[in-house]
């Protein structure tokens, strides 16, 4: 008997290969005829949703209806051709899975694809399926999307119902997708966000100095041709220090929040089951369970504080400019003690989508030493359309 891998010609191991989960799309509509694939934390009716850990797979019964993004993009005429491999119930930023295993990045051989949704954007990086679907809480599609060099959109928070989705921590989760070109992503776009805005030019960028200086040097000079080119197409630019405490403190705010609001989500099945976790994961449980009520009021004030920042600095509806990862996608296997630095450089980037609730899309503008990384723009809350049509104009070569 063939496995959905195996029918799938899937030589990236992107796919989860015990779980057929495939839905025809409808004859017509703007998707018809294209195919996607959903990040294993979406529910499809008659499936069990495994959220990559084997014990939640086997402690939670099939789904009895298809999550609404899934359901949405095939009445849109898209067919859902399969489920895809996540890090463990999406607490992980590098893609690798200690039982499901490591998709295979495409463009970046022998390296991550990055987490949590690395099956997904391995699958579209490779040209198995057109889009999929993924989620991003603190960083699972931008920084995937940036390690695989595909667009990739964490939306303002809120924007997309997200029914039928595995949650992590309900106050930073949204529902985001992949694609390899601007225009496709865009009409995807428009059938998730359900919109057909025409979104006006944002007024300034704002480029954030203090990101590009946690970047490495290779990685902030790949990127500033395409900062000036945006900075010129925009028409007006200030450059300013983002965080005046500085980055590390911004993201720290979240790992409390965001780490205990996912020890919330999961405590009770936790304490029942008592799963398999890799140690990473369990680690960042136990630090979530370990936080005291006077940490958590230190972290919502600074995230209040942080929330006033970007809101005076982005008061006229500009965009933010800021690269998407430090680095290109960190080489596979590496041992768990080098691999919390690179962690941490990385948080200090995604930290701004989540804290912020505002959306943020990564672009796959550049390289360095033939490896993607991306370049990101953070837009006001509601304007995700501005920053769609934005990666179309900067996608089209410069005369």
């Amino acid at each position: 008997m063939t496995t959905p891998r195996e029918r799938l010609h899937d030589h990236l191991q992107a796919f989860c290969d015990d779980t057929e989960a495939f839905i025809a799309g409808a004859v017509d509509g703007p998707l018809a005829g294209l195919t996607f694939a959903a990040k294993d934390i979406f529910d499809v009716a008659g499936y069990v949703t495994g959220g990559g850990n084997p014990d939640w797979k086997a402690t939670h019964p099939a789904a009895t209806r298809t999550a609404w993004a899934v359901q949405v993009l095939v009445d849109a005429g898209a067919t859902m051709v399969g489920k895809t491999i996540t890090d463990e119930i999406t607490r992980g930023i590098l893609g690798e899975n200690p039982h499901d295993g490591t998709p295979i990045n495409p463009r970046a051989p022998g390296r991550v694809p990055g987490g949590s949704s690395s099956g997904s954007a391995a699958a579209v990086a490779g040209g198995l399926v057109d889009f999929a679907l993924g989620s991003d809480t603190g960083g699972s599609v931008r920084v995937p999307a940036s390690f695989c060099g595909l667009y990739g959109l964490r939306p303002t928070h809120g924007r997309m119902p997200l029914d039928g989705l595995l949650m992590q921590a309900p106050s930073y989760d949204t529902i985001g997708w992949f694609a390899r070109d601007a225009t496709l992503f865009a009409r995807v776009g428009a059938v998730l966000l359900q919109s057909q805005v025409v979104p006006a030019r944002p007024a300034r960028l704002v480029i954030a100095e203090d990101t590009f200086e946690l970047a490495d040097a290779a990685v902030a000079q790949a990127l500033r041709p395409w900062v000036e080119r945006l900075a010129a197409c925009i028409g007006s630019s200030t450059t300013v220090r983002l965080a005046p405490e500085g980055l590390a403190a911004w993201s720290e705010q979240q790992q409390v929040l965001q780490g205990c609001e996912a020890w919330d989500t999961a405590r009770d099945w936790i304490d029942q089951v008592n799963p398999r976790f890799s140690f990473e994961v369990t680690e960042r449980y136990l630090q979530a369970r370990a936080f005291t009520a006077a940490d958590i009021a230190a972290a919502q004030a600074r995230r209040d504080a942080i929330r006033q920042r970007l809101d005076t600095l982005l008061a006229d509806g500009a965009v933010l400019c800021l690269p998407t990862t430090p680095f290109p996608a960190l080489r596979r296997g590496e041992r768990l003690s080098l691999r919390r630095e690179p962690r941490a450089r990385i948080s200090m980037l995604t930290c701004l989508g989540g804290t912020t609730g505002r959306p943020q899309i990564t672009l796959p503008l550049a390289e360095v030493d033939g490896l993607p990384v991306g370049l990101s723009l953070l837009g006001a809350r509601g304007a995700d359309e501005v920053l769609l049509a934005l990666a179309r104009e900067l996608s089209v070569p410069s005369p």
